[in-house]
């Protein structure tokens, strides 16, 4: 039986933005009377995460992902709705909630900038009240997993941004958090970097059954770790499903490219009435999934055909129409004046 580990009803936020107006006379005006309007973060989101689970939260910038993530760990308040991370209400803090979490920012540190990560992590163990064995213990092996161990006792500054993510991981996983949350880790990293970390989260969540929610743009990241996919856009989820699942509901076609000899020949392949692009001796063509078994093998009687690929449409596509055919934001609530 599945265990809820995270559990959210109708979690909603609103912030109230008071707009600055040009000029100076309208600037001294708003000393006495501002306008207000209210913003949505998020509205009314339900969610049930069940433990062990790998989920990615994807969303255009301002969907409210990151709003969420704070929500979850207790950072901010709602405006209204429920939510229980493992059996606690985040925002309360209560000492033995913040035991169990860990929550790692791409875009902040939680390491002392100017100390060595071996002095942040002896801090991390006071504060988490760790065993000295089982601190040395779990200490070595994040660190020997990512090969970090030669950058513990050099200054923070020094290192660079790629060093810097692998050091705050093993930071937020020496007190072994049975939930992980995790907001762009692999921003601005390269690939190189990205892929060690995505070997490292695999190992951590596989070894510790831990549950991990996943904000990203990178699509390289989800489909390396997660088999459930969140789509969330405007406050609202739009798509809670496997990751399988989210390519064969939104899309109708295959990507067929074909190599050839030569160029193929003006409208030799127009016939088949799919989109075809032609790149010198490459043919890129969609064809739809129905008819792929029918369509495919005579394309390939036709002559000089060298190689033939088919793939499924990328997923950065999908999740990108998905952005864009969603739901448009609503009006703008009227203006309130302060």
């Amino acid at each position: 039986m599945m265990t809820s580990v995270i559990a959210v009803e109708g979690l909603a936020k609103e912030y109230r933005v008071y707009d600055k107006p040009e000029g100076l006379g309208a600037s001294l005006r708003g000393l006495f009377r501002r306008k207000s309007r209210a913003v949505e973060a998020l509205r009314g989101v339900d969610l049930t995460v069940n433990r062990g689970e790998f989920v990615a939260l994807l969303g255009p910038n301002g969907a409210g992902k990151t709003t969420f993530l704070k929500l979850l760990s207790g950072i901010i308040t709602p405006s209204r709705g429920t939510a229980r991370v493992l059996g606690h209400v985040p925002w309360e803090r209560a000492d033995d909630f913040r035991r169990r979490f860990a929550l790692v920012m791409g875009q902040r540190n939680q390491l002392w900038w100017d100390l060595p990560a071996a002095e942040s992590f002896r801090l991390h163990k006071e504060i988490y009240r760790l065993d000295a064995a089982r601190f040395e213990r779990v200490r070595d092996e994040l660190v020997d997993l990512l090969g970090v161990r030669k950058l513990i006792l050099q200054p923070v500054r020094e290192l660079s941004l790629g060093e810097r993510m692998k050091l705050e991981l093993v930071a937020a996983l020496l007190h072994e958090p049975e939930v992980l949350f995790l907001d762009e880790p692999t921003i601005g990293l390269d690939v190189v970097a990205q892929h060690t970390i995505h070997e490292f989260l695999r190992h951590v969540q596989a070894e510790r059954r831990t549950t991990v929610i996943l904000t990203t743009h990178y699509m390289k990241d989800v489909a390396a770790l997660c088999e459930r996919v969140v789509v969330i856009t405007h406050g609202d989820i739009l798509y809670d499903g496997s990751l399988a699942e989210i390519v064969d509901r939104f899309t109708t076609h295959k990507i067929v490219t074909l190599d050839l000899d030569e160029p193929p020949a003006p409208g030799a392949l127009e016939r088949f009435g799919f989109p075809c692009e032609i790149r010198g001796p490459q043919v890129v063509m969609r064809i739809d999934r129905s008819r792929i078994a029918d369509v495919l093998p005579e394309i390939l009687r036709g002559a000089g055909v060298r190689d033939v690929s088919v793939e499924d449409v990328p997923l950065e596509e999908i999740v990108a129409g998905l952005f864009r055919s969603g739901r448009t934001r609503p009006a703008e609530p009227a203006e309130v004046s302060a």
